[in-house]
């Protein structure tokens, strides 16, 4: 039984910056926090979700175009937390987050958080 929550989202005005976290909690230990793969993804209204950033159990990163070098992803494996850090939004971003952990059966999703960014 594994739980992810998430807090953060919101609304911004165009250019802003907005930080989304997301904590593991449930059956789960530290250690085996630090060595899962965790990720971010957004979903559009009526559009099936995507993968914007990803960070694995050694800090490697990893991003989609649209978010590079505007989104930075990191982890703090003391709190079973990850965190994405939103810079320079557009109004394109507005969609509903989610945060991802591997379950090896089945994918463990945060519950979404709004972010609207307004022009």
């Amino acid at each position: 039984q594994v739980q992810l929550t998430e807090f953060g989202g919101g609304l911004v005005q165009d250019g802003g910056s907005l930080t989304l976290s997301c904590v593991v909690s449930g059956s789960i230990s530290e250690s085996t926090f630090s060595i899962m793969t965790l990720g971010w993804y957004r979903q559009y209204p009526g559009k099936q979700r995507e993968r914007i950033a990803g960070i694995e159990g050694d800090g490697t990163t990893t991003y989609d175009k649209s978010v590079k070098g505007r989104f930075t992803i990191s982890r703090d494996n003391a709190k079973n937390t990850v965190f994405l850090q939103m810079n320079n939004l557009k109004p394109t971003d507005t969609a509903v987050y989610y945060c991802f952990a591997p379950g090896g059966m089945a994918d463990y999703w945060g519950q979404g958080t709004q972010v609207t960014v307004s022009s």
